[in-house]
């Protein structure tokens, strides 16, 4: 057989006699019942897998296997090899199957076993070598646990050698990356939340920079991409950057999607204070309601995780509004809008499209052929808000399946800035039980989204009315007006930046998208996902 010339022979496969094909230009593998003479061509009951899906090729013992008796009886001394694949099982989820199929003869064995190998050799992508690191605390303190018992046995069946840190303090990992010789890895692996990965996401870029020459308190500065691609072994308490990614919270799904060697692009946004680096975004940056909960939780740490529940509804009576001004640098380049109802989905049209667009218009800019950033029209806002979002992707997590920006996207070089102005109790609540439900969250007048590249955030202090009798009443009594009990709006001095999950005591701040900075071991959420049989 030639190296692109097809591979078509009966085996057999749970006792059941079957045509195998093996195409290697499709890089496809198929195999189907076949009772009578002759391959014969698939039906509906065919199975296929992709080379790209086959994690390793085994050949099997057969000492102590009954094939003396039933339909072994034609075959004098069978061979056999195992297929080690991905299948897909519900709601985005892998899973680890094997097949295994059975030859009458030792030549035509050896052909399959060094045909399927050869092939497998060809698939440049996957990595070798891992740092991991293991957050033993995250979440419900599960993450050694599921490492060792759900993704090292599939690393080790794979041929992955891993180098472990078990995380002993905070930034550990992040100091590590700044540290340790990165280049003889092929990635790095985090096991734990979305802090977890956040730390290994700033370890990751910061030494990349470093290495660079690159200034990253320089909010104009162009960031340079890492050539490391990090993978997220969910083991946290939400895991959104994980389930925005891969479409599900499940460590033997993401372990799988690194040993196949998938990559995702993701911007990254840079957030600037006084041309000083605060910190590093992907998911959600929030003010007001999101910021609120954050700080207050990080009082209550005692309470687990129930802490956050806790803070939302005390932060919601709450119901603080600030005031402020916005201004933002519209992402033109983009080819979609937060509204158009078109998510963000593996091998994403509008993240490629954007992209090359961006890049163009830099081209154009760096050249003077077009307008440089001086000259771009920014936008400004100014008003109370309850809350200030700007989402990366669409912050998707279980407890809401859509996200705060269902259309936002991974890698198009922009963020969603969603605006919710001054509004009553009762309007909020209708705007966050959206987030729970396929209804369009942004359909309402109080608030406002925009795509954008770069924004800006400036707080104006409230006028000193705490030093009233009214004000100090209020301060007493949670900001819960008697007077008008449903629509009060109380303003506050300033609330605090939710990064991450990661609180940014300066509520003035300047952010910028750069586009696609880093690449993870996933592939975007697949369109309608087929749940496979286990043939």
């Amino acid at each position: 057989m030639g190296a692109a010339e097809p591979l078509r022979s009966v085996l057999w496969v749970k006792q059941q006699r079957c045509a195998v094909s093996l195409d290697p230009a499709r890089a496809l593998l198929r195999w189907w019942r076949s009772p009578g003479p002759g391959a014969g061509d698939p039906g509906a009951d065919a199975c296929a897998v992709p080379i790209s899906e086959i994690i390793t090729v085994e050949e099997t013992d057969i000492n102590g296997k009954q094939y003396t008796s039933g339909k072994w009886q034609k075959m004098e001394k069978p061979y056999a090899f195992t297929v080690h694949r991905v299948r897909r099982a519900r709601r985005h989820r892998w899973r680890w199957a094997q097949v295994t199929f059975w030859c009458p003869e030792e030549q035509l064995y050896h052909l399959w076993l060094q045909t399927l190998r050869e092939l497998l050799e060809t698939l440049t992508s996957r990595p070798k070598h891992l740092l991991v690191f293991i957050n033993p605390l995250g979440g419900k303190g599960q993450g050694k646990r599921i490492y060792e018992k759900k993704v090292a046995p599939l690393f080790t069946l794979a041929s992955i050698t891993t180098e472990i840190v078990v995380t002993e303090r905070a930034n550990h990992a992040k100091e590590s990356l700044y540290e340790l010789d990165i280049d003889k890895y092929d990635g790095i692996v985090c096991v734990g939340g979305d802090g977890m990965f956040s730390e290994v996401l700033h370890g990751l870029v910061g030494r990349t920079q470093r290495d660079a020459g690159v200034d990253q308190n320089q909010p104009r500065a162009t960031l340079v991409p890492s050539s490391l691609r990090i993978g997220i072994i969910p083991a946290g308490s939400t895991d959104c950057v994980c389930y925005s990614t891969v479409g599900t919270n499940d460590a033997e799904t993401s372990a799988l999607h690194i040993i196949v060697g998938d990559s995702l692009c993701m911007d990254v946004s840079a957030v600037h204070h006084n041309s000083t680096l605060l910190r590093y975004s992907v998911s959600l940056l929030g003010y007001g309601f999101y910021g609120d909960i954050i700080r207050d939780s990080e009082k209550k740490r005692w309470m687990g995780l129930a802490r956050y529940d806790f803070s939302g509804l005390k932060t919601f009576f709450s119901h603080h509004c600030y005031e402020g001004t916005v201004s933002f640098l519209p992402a033109q380049h983009t080819v979609g809008s937060p509204r158009d109802r078109k998510p963000c989905r593996a091998g994403c049209p509008v993240c490629r499209q954007s992209r090359q667009q961006l890049e163009e218009e830099q081209q154009r800019a760096r050249y003077g052929l077009d307008g440089t950033e001086e000259v771009e029209e920014w936008k400004v806002l100014c008003g109370q808000f309850l809350a200030i979002n700007a989402a990366n992707m669409s912050c998707a997590c279980p407890r809401s399946p859509q996200g705060l920006s269902p259309a936002a996207h991974l890698g198009d070089g922009s963020s969603d800035l969603i605006l919710i102005r001054k509004c009553s109790r009762f309007n909020f609540l209708r705007f966050l039980v959206r987030h729970t439900n396929q209804g369009d969250q942004f359909d309402f007048t109080f608030v406002e989204v925009y795509r954008v590249k770069k924004f800006q955030f400036v707080s104006k202090p409230a006028e000193d009315e705490d030093s009233s009798v009214l004000g100090r009443g209020k301060k007493r009594l949670g900001q819960l007006c008697s007077e008008h009990p449903t629509a009060c709006c109380c303003r506050a001095s300033s609330s605090s930046w939710n990064c991450d999950g990661e609180v940014l005591s300066s509520p003035a701040i300047e952010v910028r998208v750069h586009c696609q900075l880093v690449r993870l071991f996933a592939r975007g959420i697949e369109e309608s996902p087929k749940q496979e049989s286990r043939g």
